[in-house]
């Protein structure tokens, strides 16, 4: 039997979110997080809007899922965000105890794998790369339009 919702088709629904943050001026990265293959929470870079530095798409995905889920720990959700994550949100991950993460792009500069896995959760899955040249893509695409103006 073929799986309809596998990880592109989030990844894809992350992509869409990040798609949002770029159309709002904001740096486009996005997230969604699943459960039980259900997305139970979306978000995407809020920076900007909210003038607010800690706006990621990360952050307002996990609090939307703890509000959906009524909790404060994420245990069988998985979070898809098109951009490796910051420390600031590995450690936040960390805390939500999110059992699986997926992310698109690399991050050499800012992302948290230049500290190492040990900020996720010991009990976290972490997978990477998946539609990493469409994740990667948007990245490209929005700095390149800011150095053009």
């Amino acid at each position: 039997m073929l799986k309809v919702y596998d990880d592109d088709y989030f990844m894809r629904q992350a992509i869409e979110q990040a798609k949002l943050a770029a159309a709002a001026g904001e740096i486009p990265v996005g997230a969604v997080v699943v459960a039980n293959e259900r997305i139970i929470a979306r978000g995407h870079n809020q920076t900007e809007l909210l003038s607010d530095v800690t706006a990621h798409a990360e952050i307002i995905a996990l609090t939307a899922a703890a509000n959906h889920l009524g909790d404060k720990y994420l245990h069988d959700c998985t979070l898809y965000v098109t951009l490796e994550p910051c420390p600031m949100c590995a450690g936040a991950l960390a805390w939500s105890q999110v059992s699986r993460i997926v992310y698109g792009a690399s991050d050499d500069k800012r992302g948290f794998m230049r500290f190492g896995r040990e900020l996720l959760h010991p009990k976290t899955t972490l997978e990477f790369g998946i539609m990493h040249e469409a994740c990667g893509e948007l990245m490209t695409s929005f700095f390149r339009g800011k150095r053009n103006h």
